[in-house]
């Protein structure tokens, strides 16, 4: 296991990021944290963007992203070379997001997860593996943006 995973957020998904971070901590994982570093306003791209240059740069192999709804940070991210992030809120979707798609950027909904739901997911997400195989084709089709 590579135990470096870089973690970034807007201000409606501090909360949860800063959460995150503790069990990431936990769990063995060096923490790379992109921002943003309080709850004041500020613009989910510029993190988003940070992250995936982590990842693309080899300063760390995967992340954890969080805003509101999670979807903005999840957009931006997948415009990003090599950046397969999903949206997830549930733990099974966790799983089939690394199983079946190798995800290698988890985002979470902040406004809309409970803690304790978080830390399921994100666990599944870490402990799941690429199946490869018939999912490594279907990967591979998806184009690269250059």
């Amino acid at each position: 296991m590579n135990n470096k995973i870089g973690v970034a957020s807007d201000h409606a998904g501090f909360e949860l990021k800063e959460h995150a971070k503790e069990l990431l901590q936990e769990m063995g994982y060096e923490v790379k944290d992109f921002g943003t570093y309080n709850a004041e306003s500020c613009d989910y791209p510029d993190f988003a963007h940070a992250l995936a240059q982590g990842i693309e740069q080899g300063e760390v192999p995967m992340g954890i992203a969080v805003c509101g709804s999670g979807e903005g940070i999840c957009i931006t991210l997948n415009k990003h070379q090599s950046i397969r992030a999903a949206l997830v809120w549930r733990a099974d979707i966790a799983r089939l997001s690394r199983q079946h798609n190798d995800a290698n950027v988890l985002c979470l909904p902040g406004r809309f997860l409970e803690k304790s739901e978080a830390d399921n997911i994100i666990k599944e997400f870490l402990t799941t593996s690429f199946e490869g195989g018939r999912h490594l084709i279907r990967v591979n089709k998806i184009p690269i943006s250059k």
